[in-house]
């Protein structure tokens, strides 16, 4: 029977991945659509926003396009940084 994830921890679990790892992908899942948003609502081209952040537009067409491998999770930090938002983290106990 095929099985689907309904959320980064079932995936990750599917994966044969551990929580640890479903937490990253979690953050950087969230952190690469508000991103995304964030560019979207401010009209940027690729090219503006690589500008911004002083990274290639190579990287920054990638990340748009939700293709974060090798985009690490400061860059992708420092992105939101320079396009005028700060990441807030809250914790939770893992279940």
């Amino acid at each position: 029977m095929k099985r689907t994830a309904q959320n980064t921890y079932e995936l990750a679990e599917l994966l044969g991945l551990s929580a640890a790892d479903a937490a990253q992908m979690e953050i950087r899942s969230d952190l690469n659509d508000k991103i995304i948003n964030v560019v979207a609502q401010k009209k940027l081209t690729h090219e503006q926003v690589a500008k911004l952040t002083g990274t290639s537009r190579t990287r920054t067409t990638a990340l748009l396009n939700r293709n974060t491998q090798g985009i690490s999770t400061d860059l992708m930090l420092r992105m939101l940084g320079a396009l005028g938002y700060r990441a807030k983290i809250s914790f939770l106990k893992a279940a």
